[in-house]
């Protein structure tokens, strides 16, 4: 089958709704951390209040995803991701209005983490339905899987380059408060159409018991280390950039320079289903992180936004390939009980990892600069080198184990229009 094949298929299985509900369930997420750091920053004068805030939001849903993720994997993700959506949402007015009635900084930054505690990680769990929904492909399941996840990649750092510019274009029409609205209204129509579509059912509808299984080994802790350093690229090259911004006396262009890493991420995550399924993702990940450590050099020579701009491009072609390969080894590696506790604890050491890099690489900026904070971004793919060259063979022994232990894949059956629709023939 061949990668365009397998993405027509999933459409065909999916549905064109689901997919657009699945992708703009996620820009909510992508849309809070900068719309909380223009607005709590913007209504008090104090970058340091702002930041507060933004990262007690990263924080805050990095801590409480994990949770919800073993919750979906009990009780199904309907009603988790559901009181998700509509709680999140609430939460987003909330700290609006906090800011507006001018609440004292406690109130503003608690406020946050509450917001953040709450908003559901779409994207993570939409990669745990794929295999249900594929699950009548047969031989051809594993190769929909991987081409599932290589969409989900590019679909996870489109959202992260929209949701900044929705932002940005949110404060220059209307006010950061806006913005925030804005990531309420969706999340509340968005989200909740993601907790109630028909698909949500199959995460739940397998015949094992529910959350079962060992989640924490050796193997899947190294991919946690390895989501946690790209974590730290992705808040180093944000605060590297916003410093650079600032200099030229233009901070609002600095999450546009930023979204420029997921427009090459997103491309590069796409092409990665034309990759041979003869090499692994264990290698596939190797040879990212590589180009990661490569790709982030020249970040330690550019001195304008131009050529910043260049080469965060340039960098996010190699991000999306690495992420697609953890995210795949993680699948393929825990039980099939643990998936959604395993994709949303691994979101959750990406957003740790933002709020690590973004902390350190501000206050080298403080000291030294631009140049400063994208040396984090460069220690963080050394890291992630470290980690991928270090570990091959305990991936490769987990990932083969693993898949020793799954059941056959079943007789291919034919694939009904839409698995979003009540009469999907994996819901018989």
């Amino acid at each position: 089958m061949t990668p365009l094949a397998s993405y027509r298929r999933l459409l065909q299985v999916a549905g064109p709704t689901y997919v657009l509900v699945a992708f703009v369930g996620r820009l909510p997420l992508a849309m809070s951390q900068l719309g909380t750091l223009l607005l709590v920053s913007t209504a008090s004068g104090s970058y340091g209040l702002g930041g507060l805030s933004a990262g007690a939001l990263a924080v805050a849903n990095a801590v409480g995803a994990p949770v919800a993720g073993t919750l979906a994997d009990r009780f199904g993700q309907r009603p988790v991701v559901l009181a998700q959506s509509l709680l999140g949402a609430t939460g987003l007015v909330l700290l609006v209005t906090a800011v507006g009635n001018d609440a004292g900084d406690g109130t503003v930054v608690l406020a946050a983490a509450a917001t953040g505690l709450l908003l559901p990680q779409v994207g993570p769990l939409a990669r745990v339905r794929w295999r249900p929904m594929t699950r009548a492909a047969g031989k051809h399941q594993r190769r929909l899987v991987d081409a599932a996840f290589s969409y989900e990649g590019a679909a996870d750092e489109a959202s992260f380059a929209i949701g900044p510019a929705l932002v940005g274009l949110s404060v220059a029409a209307v006010s950061p408060s806006g913005a925030l609205l804005l990531a309420a209204a969706l999340l509340a129509v968005f989200g909740s159409a993601f907790a109630l579509d028909p698909s949500a059912r199959l995460t739940h509808a397998q015949e094992r018991p529910a959350g079962t299984g060992r989640l924490v080994t050796p193997a899947y802790a190294v991919l946690v280390g390895a989501q946690l350093s790209i974590g730290m690229l992705f808040g180093a090259t944000q605060t590297g950039a916003t410093v650079l911004a600032t200099d030229a006396g233009t901070p609002g262009v600095a999450g546009l320079v930023h979204a420029t890493l997921g427009v090459g991420s997103a491309v590069a995550g796409l092409a990665t289903a034309y990759l041979p399924e003869r090499v692994g993702h264990e290698r596939r990940a190797l040879v990212a992180a590589w180009a990661l450590l490569v790709l982030a050099l020249p970040l330690l020579a550019v001195g304008s936004l131009a050529t910043a701009t260049v080469t965060v491009l340039f960098l996010g072609v190699a991000v999306a390939p690495y992420m697609i390969a953890v995210f795949s080894l993680a699948e393929r590696v825990v039980p099939p009980a643990r998936v959604g506790a395993a994709m949303t604890m691994l979101a959750s050491a990406t957003g740790l990892g933002y709020a690590l890099g973004s902390s350190l690489a501000g206050r080298l900026a403080d000291a030294s600069g631009a140049t400063a904070a994208f040396g984090v971004t460069v220690g963080a793919t050394v890291l992630a080198v470290v980690l991928m060259t270090s570990q091959q063979r305990r991936l490769r022994t987990a990932t083969v184990a693993a898949e020793a232990d799954r059941p056959p894949a079943p007789t291919e059956e034919p694939v009904l229009q839409g698995a979003s629709d009540p009469g999907v023939s994996s819901r018989k």
